[in-house]
């Protein structure tokens, strides 16, 4: 029945009239129906981003138990969220929102045996999907991937996506047991650390901050560029996972696996039956993460692919980046095993190493460096403790000169 109000909705002219009802529970206005009306002219290939948007705007229905945004946040971050969708670009600063148990049609509240509760929270200023998985029996839940929010131009730091966070988890009365890192990102500052101390201050239960053992070689490489003492970077994470490492979230079983190639210390984190996949695959009309960072490589980042393309093809892909291109207007958190082996752009079935390895050296040097590098890496490392105040009281990051061969 949802599925087919959806396609009402989404097809029908009437739709402007029609979604002043319904808009409490699909979350949609009357211009994104507009939009999507409008899309029925585009070309037949607009078919799977219209049946992933009727998915999506499905999930939000009544019976999927979706965390209401007022029930959610205080008025301060509700003025902060994007509830409107627009056709091809993702706005500045907020955050979207959802949960799901994974399984179409099933409750959030009330998933398959083994299955968590999975809330995806979209952090639209730099692309990054956030997660809150939970163990519905007992209620407790990691964060994965968190988000620091930070302003290049006046160098300020904020907390809005992360104390959206602490918001869903107090609403559903979870006990935060651990923040996972896939990775030290190159293009957001991490929350792990912010999350860690009010979660430890204001309910006593300090969470662990995990992430993969190749982190040392990371901090090193990156520690000597930027000056990062050893000491405000070593012990910055609790635990440091083995390849395939078996662990707990409640009576839940969780397994850290290596998936290298956009860094070598990359993680994914698979969950039931969900992987999360940090930057390794993307949406498959985006294809997979860039590899020319240090340590990285479209080799090893072709078998990791192949590594997650090898699971069951009902098995969930969440992706830590969403970059909607023309033509696709929402911002999508998951895609099938089966999806991405049909239609990903660069990893689908049929494609050679040496294709990907070409196609993707190809791209790269097309990338320039992103926007939050330097402050990222320097933070990140860290697990996103700050730096230690200078005499002045100031913490300070570092960013490299470049001199444009003009020197003296």
């Amino acid at each position: 029945m949802t599925q087919q109000l959806c396609e009402i909705l989404l097809h029908n002219s009437s739709v402007p009239r029609i979604m002043k009802a319904f808009r409490p529970h699909l979350r949609l206005t009357s211009s994104t129906a507009g939009q999507a009306s409008r899309s029925l002219i585009r070309p037949v290939e607009r078919l799977g981003v219209l049946r992933k948007r009727l998915e999506y705007h499905a999930s939000c229905a009544p019976h999927s138990s979706r965390t209401p945004i007022t029930g959610a946040c205080d008025r301060a971050l509700l003025n902060s969220i994007t509830t409107r969708r627009t056709l091809s670009t993702i706005p500045e600063g907020g955050v979207k929102q959802s949960s799901t148990s994974g399984d179409k049609g099933r409750s959030a509240q009330t998933p398959a045996q083994g299955q968590p509760v999975i809330h995806d929270l979209f952090e639209t200023k730099t692309g990054t999907w956030q997660y809150v998985v939970a163990d519905p029996s007992t209620r407790e839940a990691v964060v994965i991937d968190p988000v620091l929010d930070y302003d290049r131009e006046t160098q300020v730091i904020s907390t809005v996506a992360a104390d959206q966070i602490l918001s869903l988890a107090k609403s559903q009365d979870y006990t935060v047991v651990r923040i996972l890192e896939t990775h030290a990102h190159a293009d957001h500052l991490t929350a792990a650390s912010y999350l860690q101390h009010r979660l430890e201050s204001e309910h006593g239960h300090k969470p662990t901050i995990g992430i993969g053992r190749r982190i040392g070689q990371v901090q090193s490489l990156f520690g000597q560029r930027y000056g990062v003492p050893q000491d405000e970077r070593q012990g910055a994470f609790d635990t440091l996972f083995e390849d395939d490492e078996v662990f707990s979230i409640g009576n839940l079983q969780a397994v850290a696996l290596h998936l290298p190639g956009h860094t070598p210390d990359h993680l994914g984190y698979k969950i039931g039956d969900n992987v999360f996949c940090g930057d390794s695959l993307f949406h498959v009309d985006i294809g997979t993460a860039r590899c020319d960072f240090p340590g990285g490589s479209a080799k090893n980042l072709y078998y990791s692919g192949r590594r997650l393309l090898s699971l069951p093809d009902h098995v969930k892909i969440w992706t830590g980046h969403d970059y909607p291109p023309e033509g696709r207007a929402d911002p999508v958190p998951w895609m099938t095993v089966h999806e991405h082996r049909a239609q990903n752009k660069h990893l689908r079935d049929g494609i050679t190493e040496e294709e990907f390895v070409a196609q993707r050296k190809k791209r790269d040097a097309s990338l320039g460096e992103p926007k939050l590098l330097h402050q990222s890496l320097q933070t990140n490392i860290r697990a996103g403790r700050l730096p230690k105040p200078t005499e002045s009281g100031h913490r300070m990051l570092r960013l490299p000169l470049k001199l444009g061969g003009v020197q003296w």
